[in-house]
């Protein structure tokens, strides 16, 4: 089993700044990668950002530019930094760590943005 602690969500003006962390914990070596979905209310939930065990990322061509996905492999903690945040980047954002067979997630973490 694989634990997901997030961190960093709140409120933020449009064209702010915001930094979110994700910790695991338990069965960590048996991680392939971990990133960040989203959920807006009355959407589906989306990919964000993905990071994998050798660093190759991957984003979504919404957040390109603007969102930097990276990992301290040390702390097994992948953080996602978001900059030049828009109103339409407001959800609820989930941390997931994949071992190859299952996905795991956290519990959620709100980042709302106003114009």
């Amino acid at each position: 089993q694989v634990q997901l602690v997030e961190s960093g969500g709140g409120l933020v003006q449009a064209g702010g700044s915001l930094r979110l962390s994700c910790a695991a914990s338990g069965r960590i070596g048996s991680i392939n990668a971990m990133g960040w979905y989203r959920q807006a209310p009355g959407k589906q939930r989306e990919l964000v950002a993905t990071i994998t065990r050798g660093d190759r990322t991957n984003y979504a061509d919404s957040v390109k530019g603007r969102f930097t996905i990276s990992r301290d492999s040390a702390k097994m903690t992948v953080y996602l930094q978001m900059n030049s945040l828009k109103p339409e980047d407001t959800a609820v954002y989930y941390c997931f760590a994949d071992d190859w067979a299952t996905n795991y997630w956290g519990q959620g973490t709100q980042v709302t943005v106003s114009s």
